[in-house]
Parts: C-alpha cells; sequence; structure tokens
C-alpha cells in the first residue's frame, strides 16, 4: 500500500531530493524457505490446526505471524509439545536427538529442512563415521550449527573463526575435514579456511559448497550495490543469520553506510538526506509484499527513480545429489 508521511519526516528526508533506488536481483526467498513455508501450509491443509513447528519456520516475523494466523505454534523445544501432535522441522533443522524425542512421543513428524542444510548435516555423520575430525565453520548457537554439532558430538568441533584455528585439537592430523554452516559470510568464511588449511595442510573440504547458491549470489550482488550506492537497505530479520550477513557484506565492501530493517516502517528518513543512489536488497526468509513496502516509502521520500541490478537466480535445480526435492517424498 501507498505510504502517507508526515511534514516531519518529509523535511528530514528533504535535502536528498530526487534519488533513485538500485534494486537488488536476486533477493528475497530462496527455494529454501520457500520450501518450508509451503510445507507448514500444505500441512495445516492436511491435518488443521494446531500444526507444532519447531523453532521459527524461516526468520521473518511477517511470515510467522501470517502462519500463526492460520493455526501453526511456534514452540521452542519439544516439551512444549503435546504427545500425538504434528510437527513441522523447522528449515534450519533440528539436532538428532529431537528426532529421537520425536518418535519417542509418537508425533506425526514432516521435515521441512533446506536440503542445503541436510546436506551439510549428512556429511558430518558421514565423515564422523569414517573417522575424521569435523570442523564446523558457524555461528555458536545458530539451529543449524547446533544440529550438525548433534549428529556426532565426540567428532564436530566449532571454528567461529581464525581466531580459533590455533586451539583446535583433533585425533589425526592427517584425517580432518571442513565444513560449514549454509548462511556464513563468503568472504569470512574464506579466510577462515585459509586458517585452517595452513594449520592442517591435509585438511580436506566438503564435497561441493557448503555456503548455498542463495546466500552466495546475494551476497554478490550486494557487493556490487556497495560500490556504486551511497547507502544499502537490506530488509530482513535481526535474527536472521543470512540478512545479517548482507549488512555485514555492504560494510565490508566499502558502502558509506548499510542498515538491517525488519520493515518499511523502520527506514529512518534521516538516513536518506544527503544522498542520492540507495540500494536495496532483501533476505533469503523475505516476502516480496516487504519490499514493495519499503519502495512505496522510499518514493514517499523522493526516490522513485527504480533500477534493477544483478542477474536472476538459477531455478530448483540446485538441490545437492541424493537429497529429495521438497514434497517429493511426503506425497504433497
Amino acid at each position: 500500500m501507498p505510504y502517507f508521511v508526515s511534514s516531519a519526516a518529509r523535511s528530514a528526508a528533504a535535502t536528498a531530493g530526487p534519488g533513485r533506488v538500485l534494486l537488488a536481483s536476486p533477493r528475497g526467498y530462496c527455494a529454501g524457505a520457500d520450501r518450508a513455508v509451503v510445507t507448514v501450509e500444505k500441512v495445516l491443509d492436511r491435518y488443521g490446526p494446531p500444526v507444532y513447528v519447531r523453532q521459527q519456520t524461516v526468520r521473518n516475523a511477517h511470515v510467522v505471524r501470517a502462519l500463526e494466523r492460520r493455526g501453526a505454534v511456534f514452540v521452542g523445544a519439544t516439551d512444549e509439545v503435546p504427545e500425538g501432535a504434528v510437527v513441522v522441522r523447522p528449515e534450519h533443522g533440528t539436532a538428532f536427538e529431537v528426532h529421537a524425542e520425536a518418535a519417542r512421543r509418537g508425533f506425526t513428524t514432516v521435515d521441512a529442512s533446506c536440503p542445503r542444510v541436510t546436506k551439510v548435516h549428512l556429511e558430518a555423520r558421514r565423515f564422523a563415521r569414517e573417522g575424521y575430525d569435523i570442523l564446523l565453520i558457524g555461528r555458536e548457537g545458530h539451529e543449524e550449527v547446533v544440529g550438525a554439532l548433534g549428529e556426532a558430538p565426540d567428532r564436530v568441533h566449532l571454528v567461529g573463526g581464525p581466531d580459533d584455528v590455533p586451539y583446535l585439537r583433533v585425533a589425526d592430523e592427517g584425517r580432518v575435514v571442513w565444513l560449514s554452516q549454509t548462511t556464513l559470510s563468503v568472504d569470512e568464511t574464506a579466510v577462515t579456511v585459509h586458517a585452517l588449511k595452513a594449520r592442517f595442510p591435509a585438511v580436506l573440504g566438503p564435497p561441493g559448497d557448503d555456503i548455498c547458491y542463495a546466500t552466495r549470489n546475494r551476497q554478490a550482488t550486494v557487493r556490487r550495490l556497495a560500490g556504486i550506492c551511497d547507502l544499502v537497505l537490506v530488509i530482513g530479520s535481526r535474527k536472521s543469520a543470512a540478512a545479517a550477513r548482507l549488512a555485514e557484506t555492504a560494510v565490508l565492501a566499502g558502502v558509506p553506510a548499510a542498515h538491517l530493517v525488519d520493515c518499511a516502517e523502520e527506514i529512518d528518513p534521516a538516513w536518506l538526506r544527503g544522498m542520492s543512489t540507495v540500494g536495496l536488497t532483501s533476505g533469503a526468509s523475505v516476502p516480496e509484499i516487504l519490499v514493495a513496502e519499503a519502495l512505496d516509502r522510499l518514493a514517499a521520500y523522493g526516490f522513485d527513480d527504480v533500477e534493477v541490478i544483478g542477474a536472476e537466480a538459477g531455478g530448483p535445480g540446485w538441490r545437492p545429489a541424493g537429497v529429495g526435492w521438497w514434497g517429493d517424498e511426503r506425497g504433497f
């Protein structure tokens, strides 16, 4: 819907004058996020409410509220779910012990995990079975990382960054492999991998990229925006690792300012003062309606010349080998 802004807000942005918006493409929903949301919707259609969802399906309050209105109940732990209930595993996966608890309590469980996340978890399990120590590059406490650590707790070592590398201890320096969380900064991960290779010359890498295509191409487009914009705005939740990395990537690429906002209302007109070109993108869990609202708000402040920057993302052929596409093993 069009935005009507106060005279005070207009005054705050008045010195920006007419400006342009460079709109990133690709942006917003990735295949994994779309899969997770559609899965919850289809489970609600099939079983009716309530349907319990571990954590938030995707990191976006707008999407979560819409699913709650339909009857989804988001819980932080399995003990919040009544026995025999219908439960959906979230996009970022769950730890192995959660799967076992779900089976013990008789849940009807539907897996909405992103296949890229599943790939990392399966890799951790396989390499542990083959006697490797696994160096997992990731953010402590992130659900995806918690799940991977749970696959082989005696074999997986969390690496938060290059500063952690000197303190790593493994059973056999000749049998070491690194894996990574799927939503990390490509540039920061490369620095950590370089440190790991220096510390463990025989270290293996994952069979295929762990950082997903959506993370890579969105970060690449943001780097391009950073070189030609005065300001970059990222629409996304502060709880979303992928959205936070987009804002960080813009700053590291040299943009004078970057802001992560949950919705259009959070765009501060004072940020636009003196700006002529604003870059706009969105995290992989963000529906396009939030981008449209941000464009309306920027247009109300005089930034109504919109140009799309970047290449379009590929289709659904990104799935890793051996991991089924959404719905085909569940009959949806």
